[in-house]
């Protein structure tokens, strides 16, 4: 491996611990943060007249909870067994999470968005033999049972279900077993480098594979985001990433590890509405949730008139903020408030995020970073942070992580390879898609990515993306997307490469820019509401891109329209099925 570039990692500015397993991690949470809230868990009322009331769970009994579930577990015989899990994000999915993890058995966490016959697909390659779903979930737990062909023997509802076992029940065994000073539980060995955990990829390109991933891998890759991240003692989350994605639980994991109270919400449309009623500080997402909540925020100031006052207002604040002045809070108060007031550090993951709304954010006082990662790495491998921040990049290399750029062409623009104690063990049973993704150690990720002279990562596109021209050109389409995602009334894009000519050369390509409208936001803004009418509106403005662009990268053709495209649960566009 002589032709790469070397990227250069963060370096930590923040104190950290490094834990051995999960069981270790929570031990010190408890110890250290004790009966500081751990959970903030809502009771919602029966009658709207009723005001909801809030449970609070201190890290103590967080761990107490665990560790009760875990014992109950054991004493029914379910040690060493496989568990999958499914539901929403709760309480309930986090303690069955770690009570396994904790030395009963391993974990595959399954997504709960997924159709029947590809959950089902997950259990039979996985081989789980138990399954721990949430009441949400009963109909395709009793679709399972009736099948009997899924492998799964155990079905354990989190809650009290008629006609399920529950680990209510479990736990309340567990917690009789610990009051009477059963230590079994605890004393369960937990190897951190054998696989514990079974995570499927999103399968944005092709059929989810099943990662194997260690305790160590995990615990690696939090020590390391400890390290650079401003994740403070006190802070209030709120868990919007689903658990089933590596981002979602690992985010979790430093959140407890860090002594951060974590919060649910109660739906996308109330997302505005539970951050002001808990006092939101930190929370860990993907783009498309933190570019809808800045488009909100944007047409609600429109809509009052005031784009002008606040277009101000974001250039003094920049102007003063290079003379060491901070007045955001007060300056955009009024749009801080719809946040919830405290809203300070966003970490946004998965994919590219528009410049224009981190610089927004920015200049009203709200920290957005930009991590980059994936399953197959536990899942962070580099980052931006509050030193360390450039407009479009996705940070430096994470400290104990070392990244390359194979092969960089005449642009510096190559495939990023990762190294390190994050990369996992391969993928489950698929020996032939291991070898063509970890090669000597270096697990290949398929994004092509070129380094500025600073070390700042800027992703260019995945390599099974690149669109490559008949003179030889090669274009990455996601370039393209975030100049079109940009304009106010996309919802979602794509650019893919159409043939020219019906029964031409297959090679000889034009761009075709796929787009999904907002057709309220056409009608509102343009007037435009036949077909026709919002498809010269769309024209006009890739005509402003096109001037901006090599003659090569132009976008050609459009296809428009205003249903959303298919795509996985963590946001991302299928692009094999939009091909």
């Amino acid at each position: 491996m002589e032709n790469y570039i070397q990227v250069p990692s963060l370096k930590p500015i923040y104190p950290a611990n490094y834990h051995r397993d999960f069981r270790e991690m929570i031990r010190y949470a408890a110890d250290t943060y004790g009966t500081d809230d751990a959970f903030i868990l809502k009771n919602k009322p029966k009658s709207r007249k009723e005001a909801p009331t809030y449970k609070h769970i201190s890290f103590r009994a967080f761990r107490q909870d665990v560790r009760a579930l875990g014992t109950g577990l054991l004493k029914s015989g379910l040690g060493g067994k496989r568990f999958a899990i499914i539901g929403k994000n709760s309480y309930d999915w986090i303690i069955s999470y770690y009570a396994v993890l904790c030395g009963l058995g391993t974990c595959v966490p399954l997504d709960k968005g997924l159709p029947y016959e590809e959950l089902h697909s997950s259990l039979v390659r996985s081989h789980a033999d138990v399954l721990i779903f949430d009441p949400g979930h009963k109909d395709l737990a009793e679709k399972l049972i009736e099948d009997g062909n899924s492998g799964v023997t155990t079905f354990l509802c989190m809650e009290d279900l008629e006609g399920f076992e529950s680990c209510q029940w479990m736990w309340k065994k567990g917690l009789r077993a610990l009051g009477d000073g059963d230590t079994e539980y605890d004393e369960l060995p937990i190897d951190p480098d054998a696989v514990t955990i079974y995570l499927f990829t999103s399968g944005t390109t092709s059929m989810s594979k099943a990662v194997m991933l260690s305790q160590k891998n995990i615990m690696s890759n939090l020590y390391t985001m400890e390290k650079v991240e401003d994740i403070r003692h006190g802070d209030i989350n709120m868990a919007f990433l689903p658990y089933h994605h590596t981002f979602g639980s690992s985010g979790q994991s430093l959140m407890i590890a860090c002594g951060v109270t974590t919060t649910f919400c109660d739906g996308l449309k109330y997302i505005q509405k539970n951050l002001v009623e808990y006092h939101v500080s930190v929370f860990v997402c993907v783009p498309l949730l933190i570019e809808a909540m800045y488009k909100k925020i944007m047409a609600g100031i429109r809509k009052q008139g005031k784009e002008e006052k606040f277009k101000k207002g974001l250039a003094i604040s920049k102007l003063l903020m290079k003379l060491h002045i901070d007045v955001r809070k007060r300056l955009f108060k009024e749009v801080l408030d719809q946040l919830g007031g405290n809203v300070r550090y966003i970490i946004s993951g998965a994919s590219a995020l528009d410049p224009e709304v981190v610089d927004g954010f920015t200049a009203m006082g709200i920290q957005v970073v930009q991590g980059y990662g994936m399953t197959e790495s536990s899942p962070v491998l580099a980052a931006e942070n509050p030193k360390n921040m450039r407009a479009g990049s996705i940070g430096m290399s994470m400290p104990d992580v070392e990244l390359r750029i194979l092969e960089p062409n005449e642009e510096g623009i190559g495939e990023l390879i990762a190294r390190g104690d994050n990369v996992m063990h391969g993928y489950y049973e698929n020996p032939e898609a291991t070898a063509e993704a970890l090669v000597d150690g270096w697990l290949h990720t398929g994004d092509l990515v070129s380094c500025d002279k600073d070390g700042f990562l800027f992703v260019r596109g995945r390599k099974k993306n690149v669109i490559v021209l008949k003179n030889g050109k090669n274009v990455y389409p996601e370039e393209l997307e975030i100049l079109i995602d940009a304009l106010p009334y996309v919802r979602e894009n794509i650019v893919v490469g159409e043939p020219r000519h019906k029964d031409g050369d297959s090679k000889d390509l034009a761009l075709c820019a796929r787009i999904v409208y907002d057709p309220d936001y056409m009608k509102e803004n343009y007037g435009a509401e036949t077909q026709e009418a919002i498809e010269k509106v769309i024209r006009a403005d890739l005509d402003k891109i096109n001037e901006t662009l090599p003659n090569y990268k132009q976008i050609l053709r459009l296809d428009a329209t205003d249903q959303e495209m298919e795509k996985t649960t963590t946001g991302k566009v299928k692009r094999y099925v939009q091909k």
